[in-house]
C-alpha cells in the first residue's frame, strides 16, 4: 500500500516532464517543495499548492509531474497528473494521480557533494547528544570556544572537514555550518561522531576529519540534500 511508504506530512519534490503545449510555460522549468497533506487511495494523493518567494504557484490540473517523496523509509519516485486544485480554508490543495509505480531512489544523503564551507566545531559530551535528541539545547560553559576549519565535502549523513587541529576517532563533537545561497541564513547544528582522522600526507600539520551526524533535525537534512541537487543540476546544466 502506498501508505507503508509516504505519510502526511513528508515533504515531497515536484518536476514538470515537459508536456508540448506546456513548454513554453515558466512552471516546466521549475522544481517545487511541497508537502503531502492526505495519501486518499493507492494511486491518489493531495499536496500543499506550492510557494514560490512567498506568491502561491497555480500548477495546472492536467499537468505532468515527476515526484520525489522525502520519507522516513528513504526517497521514493514516480510521475503523477494534477486531476484537481482547491481551497480548503484558506489552504491551497493540489490532487494527483500516481501515474507509475513508486520507486525506491539510492539514499542521497550518502552522496557526497565537494564544497568549501567553514565549520565551526568543539569537543561534545554524552549529555550534549541526550539533550538534542529530547530537543533541548545542552549549556555549555561560555569559555568553550569553537574551533574553525573547513568543510571539504558534505552529504545528508556527514561530511569530511580538513583542520590544523584534529579531535579523537569515536567522539563527540558540536558542528556547524551556513549553506550558501540561503536566503534565511539558516545555521545548521548538529551532534557528530568521529569516524576516521588522518593527516594529510601533502600538508603534515592539517587533518581530515570524517565525521557522521549523531544528531540532526530532519528538516536540516532535508535542507542539506536539497541543496546537494540545486547545486548538482546547476553544474550539469553549465556542462550542457
Amino acid at each position: 500500500m502506498l501508505s507503508d511508504y509516504i505519510s502526511p506530512g513528508n515533504r515531497v519534490e515536484l518536476k514538470a516532464t515537459g508536456k508540448i503545449w506546456m513548454d513554453d510555460d515558466v512552471r516546466t522549468r521549475q522544481i517545487y517543495m511541497s508537502k503531502v497533506m492526505d495519501i486518499t487511495s493507492d494511486d491518489r494523493i493531495e499536496v500543499l499548492m506550492p510557494y514560490e518567494k512567498g506568491r502561491l504557484v497555480l500548477l495546472p490540473v492536467d499537468g505532468e509531474y515527476n515526484l520525489c517523496f522525502y520519507s522516513n523509509k528513504g526517497l521514493y519516485q514516480c510521475f503523477s497528473r494534477i486531476v484537481d486544485r482547491y481551497r480548503s480554508d484558506n489552504i491551497y490543495i493540489l490532487v494527483l494521480d500516481l501515474t507509475s509505480e513508486l520507486q525506491k531512489l539510492q539514499r542521497r544523503e550518502y552522496y557526497r557533494f565537494s564544497c568549501a564551507l567553514e565549520l565551526k566545531s568543539r569537543q561534545s559530551s554524552k549529555e550534549e547528544l541526550e539533550a538534542y535528541e529530547m530537543n533541548r539545547k545542552y549549556l555549555v560553559d561560555s569559555d568553550v570556544s569553537l574551533q574553525r576549519s573547513v568543510v571539504v565535502d558534505i552529504s545528508g549523513g556527514g561530511l569530511r572537514f580538513v583542520a590544523n587541529f584534529k579531535y579523537d576517532e569515536g567522539s563527540l563533537i558540536y558542528c556547524s555550518y551556513r549553506l550558501p545561497g540561503n536566503a534565511n541564513d539558516k545555521e545548521y547544528e548538529m551532534i557528530c561522531n568521529v569516524l576516521k582522522v588522518n593527516e594529510l600526507e601533502t600538508r603534515p600539520g592539517l587533518f581530515e576529519h570524517r565525521i557522521q551526524y549523531n544528531y540532526i533535525d530532519e528538516n536540516s537534512r532535508e535542507d542539506i540534500i536539497h541543496f546537494i541537487f540545486e547545486e548538482e543540476r546547476k553544474i550539469r546544466k553549465k556542462q550542457t
